[in-house]
């Protein structure tokens, strides 16, 4: 079968945020239509594998800055799809801007809610760039070798 790459856009700086990137990194390692081998991780592509939230002072260090947005740039066009965990009630701005350079740049974009979360209010930026929405609980049988367009079963805002 054939599979895909991702560019996995995931926050982790929550509870539930970690909660929900690690049912998502679950679900997508069962899913035979996603390369994760070759697939692209933010949290793991950090610039020289610092991360900001174990190392607070590089909050104000440019090149760390710089080199981490332009590897995620480069995460986000090199890969063949955009996977983004979305939470409702948490809005990631930088999220919002990952999807809208992965649809500039023509990637179907995939927004996975929680199935907890699944019908709370979305706002409108993020979903007018995301193809389709799916439930967490989906997300280890979708086909990514067909992706679909859909609406959100919830509010948008």
């Amino acid at each position: 079968m054939t599979s895909k790459t991702i560019y996995f856009c995931a926050g982790w700086f929550t509870d539930k945020q970690n909660k929900a990137y690690q049912a998502a990194m679950t679900a997508i390692k069962q899913n035979p239509t996603i390369d994760v081998e070759n697939s692209y991780v933010p949290l793991q592509h950090q610039y020289k594998n610092i991360r900001v939230d174990e190392h607070p002072e590089y909050l104000h260090d440019k090149e760390w800055a710089t080199a981490t947005f332009k590897g995620d740039c480069l995460g986000v066009t090199t890969t063949d799809a955009t996977l983004a965990v979305y939470i409702p009630d948490e809005e990631d701005v930088g999220m919002g801007t990952e999807i809208a350079w992965a649809k500039a740049h023509g990637k179907y974009v995939l927004l996975v809610i929680p199935d907890e979360e699944w019908g709370k209010p979305i706002n409108l930026m993020s979903w007018g760039f995301a193809d389709n929405a799916i439930k967490m609980s989906e997300l280890a049988s979708f086909n990514f070798n067909q992706p679909s367009f859909n609406f959100y079963e919830g509010a948008v805002y």
